[in-house]
């Protein structure tokens, strides 16, 4: 999967999780590209964990090795991670830490909710998600390079809605809409294409909010059948 292929596909996924959560939705792409490596990770493709959470999934767990920092230094050792049964529950999960925390700090990673990209990739490391001490620098760096503060919006007064309709989708984003439309519509998986496809030109906003999570979902959904068979 190219590099932009993989922004197309989690963006819209992140912006309405940020509408729910007020997680930056440059953030979790930002961890997602980071963390699967543009979803080449063996923890991706084995458990569809996109961000590197350990523990039991709700399609159980897997081993797998990691690179951890003591005092500084990295060292190799083995970790249980959560196993998801796709990326949507990926991404839930991922909002659903940030928002509850752990059992001895519930608030850990507030410091992320409604910040802008910088505030929050720096929260996100103060609050234990990972023990690189360069790891708030590599997410700004993508962030950055790659143009995901467009996808955040202003959080401060804890809805988004009115600033929804100002995110305009790119070439390749209207270009991945329509071909997922086609897609689905071929396997029979979606009803009145033309209208979505209108849709996708008159409303990008509104598409945002319904169309992207069932794309999401069911192209998803159809990837883990394939590779399952």
């Amino acid at each position: 999967m190219a590099q932009q292929e993989f922004i197309a596909k989690i963006a819209p996924a992140a912006v309405v999780d940020m509408k729910k959560t007020r997680v930056p939705a440059s953030l979790t792409i930002a961890q997602a590209i980071l963390e699967s490596n543009w979803g080449k990770s063996g923890l991706t493709q084995r458990a569809n964990n996109l961000f590197g959470i350990k523990g039991t999934g709700p399609a159980g767990s897997v081993s797998m090795p990691t690179t951890e920092y003591v005092k500084g230094k990295p060292i190799k050792v083995n970790a249980n991670f959560r196993k998801y049964n796709s990326w949507a529950e990926s991404i839930a999960d991922h909002s659903a830490l940030i928002l509850k925390g752990t059992k001895d700090k519930p608030t850990r990673y507030h410091g992320v909710l409604g910040a802008d990209y910088k505030t929050a990739c720096h929260a996100i490391w103060k609050g234990g998600y990972a023990t690189d001490p360069a790891y708030p620098q590599k997410l700004i760096g993508l962030i950055e390079r790659y143009g995901l503060a467009k996808y955040d919006v202003d959080k401060t007064d804890n809805s988004v809605d009115k600033e929804v309709p100002a995110l305009k989708l790119e070439d390749w984003e209207r270009d991945a809409g329509l071909k997922s439309i086609d897609n689905l519509a071929a396997k029979g998986l979606l009803n009145n294409p033309d209208g979505w496809k209108q849709r996708l030109t008159d409303d990008p906003a509104g598409v945002l909010n319904e169309l992207p999570w069932l794309v999401f979902a069911l192209v998803d959904r159809a990837t883990n059948k394939v590779s399952q068979s």
